[in-house]
């Protein structure tokens, strides 16, 4: 590592936070933490154990009744100084980010910035949670509507990104008064422990934010799912993973939020501005190497436009920059590790093997790292494996339809449900696609859902609940009815 990389990396705590201290994992082990550019070792954090996931639980438990009682508008201050904080370290932040999951820094700069975001939403947030009182419809009494938060949070967050998936579940949780228990990804704790001392230096209490890391998540976090005192999980990751921890949080009637994988269409109609259909298609599928929930899965283009859109992206695609994410101009970094380019190779594989035709990239980059190429495949058969499977990583499959028809069956052709992406100039089509669609967001004409103003999540295996807008700070709130009689 460069000097500078190394200072970035040594500042960081690499032991546990728990009851607002730092410590060693009880057993001693470590787990470390690689850079998918290289596969060196950056650095080692603790590896916790059950009995330190216990005492995480037990610190948010005993932090949770005088958190709910902090008044509403020291807790969204807390999340604002957070938030100028993010802003202040974004270099260094996004360096670190770079190192332990590969994307280009300025790309991880952008997702700091939109981290940061959902602290200063969920600031606001805060002191507009409200509740109701209206009259009963025989007049004979009146009903008092309170809300108030759920109570200690388990937190689990995905590699892809560290810090936004983080900040998106923390900030609300923070802003309703509910204390946690926070386990990011193992190939990526950096910045979950930098957050956790961001919000500390912000005034958080000790206690409301716990943070474990650990390379047995199953082993330490499922205890303490049916232990009880948890009253909420909120994950994001895939589906597999999501079903597994529903079955578990069943166990004690525990709420849940759910946001797994996605398999998002992007559709071209014979009408769309090409231009901006093709920069969305870049953002949709480029953002994050294509390691996204988001990210465009399958390209569905009408038959009128097909060639040239083709030739379009593929151009851009060949153009695209890889390399080590901290390198200058470098627009395309590592896949997170090994076992993802044996999934994207897998996937390329079956395509061509089914009569798809590769019109850039297709084969792993020779050398350290864990590099793929921009790819293009057309002529994909509604068969492949990339068609049900999300890629996770820069592949762009393109398939021809005709009808309309044709392209939202096509779309809507998968137990997923998170994003579909639309281009038309033409309104009626917009809007009445848009509503065929089975989808919990809809990029129309336009490549970028995400917005901590807006809600995220999805339907069918796509997950549960929302986060971000207004409706996220209610899935950490409870609803409590009093009935007042006169």
């Amino acid at each position: 590592m460069q000097a500078r990389e190394k200072a970035v990396v040594d500042a960081v705590h690499k032991e546990l936070f728990v009851d607002g201290k730092w410590r060693p994992s009880s057993g001693g082990k470590g787990l470390p933490v690689e850079d998918p550019a290289t596969g060196e070792v950056l650095a080692e954090v603790a590896d916790a154990s059950v009995e330190d996931g216990f005492a995480a639980l037990e610190a948010a438990v005993a932090a949770q009744r005088d958190w709910a009682a902090t008044a509403p508008r020291e807790r969204g201050e807390i999340l604002r100084r957070a938030h100028q904080l993010l802003l202040d370290r974004a270099d260094d932040l996004a360096l670190l980010m770079t190192l332990e999951m590969g994307k280009p820094v300025a790309e991880a700069k952008g997702e700091i910035t939109y981290a940061a975001e959902f602290f200063r939403w969920f600031a606001e947030e805060a002191v507009r949670i409200d509740g109701g009182y209206a009259t009963a419809p025989n007049g004979q009494g009146r009903f008092l509507i309170m809300k108030q938060p759920v109570g200690p949070c388990l937190l689990i967050t995905p590699w892809n990104f560290p810090m936004a998936m983080g900040t998106r579940k923390i900030g609300p949780a923070v802003a309703a008064g509910c204390t946690m228990v926070i386990k990011p990804a193992e190939q990526t704790p950096l910045s979950m422990l930098a957050l956790a001392d961001i919000l500390a230096e912000a005034g958080l209490p000790a206690g409301v934010l716990n943070v474990i890391t650990t390379s047995d998540p199953g082993a330490v976090m499922e205890p303490l799912i049916r232990d009880g005192r948890i009253r909420k999980i909120s994950f994001t990751g895939s589906t597999p993973v999501g079903k597994i921890l529903l079955e578990q949080a069943a166990d004690k009637v525990l709420r849940t939020s759910m946001e797994l994988g996605g398999n998002a269409p992007f559709v071209v109609f014979d009408d769309a501005d090409l231009d901006a259909a093709v920069d969305g298609a870049m953002l949709a599928k480029t953002r994050n190497m294509g390691e996204a929930c988001t990210a465009a899965n399958r390209f569905y283009v009408q038959r009128g436009v097909a060639e040239e859109f083709g030739r379009r992206l593929t151009a851009r695609m060949a153009a695209l920059k890889v390399g080590r994410g901290t390198e200058e101009g470098v627009q395309i970094g590592p896949l997170i590790d090994s076992d993802a380019i044996a999934k994207v190779t897998e996937l390329m594989a079956d395509a061509t093997a089914n009569g798809a035709r590769v019109l850039t990239g297709g084969s792993t980059v020779d050398g350290a790292g864990h590099f793929y190429p921009p790819t293009v495949l057309t002529d994909v058969p509604r068969d492949a494996r990339m068609a049900s499977e999300e890629i996770f990583g820069p592949v762009a499959p393109i398939s021809v339809f005709d009808t309309e028809d044709e392209a939202v069956e096509a779309a809507n052709d998968t137990e997923f449900g998170l994003v579909s992406y639309v281009f038309t100039t033409n309104v009626n089509r917009a809007l009445r696609v848009s509503e065929r669609l089975e989808a919990g967001m809809i990029g129309l004409n336009t490549g970028l859902v995400s917005n901590p103003a807006a809600p995220f999540g999805g339907v069918k295996q796509s997950g549960l609940g929302r986060e971000g807008g207004r409706v996220g700070i209610e899935e950490f709130l409870e609803v409590k009815y009093v009935a007042v009689g006169l």
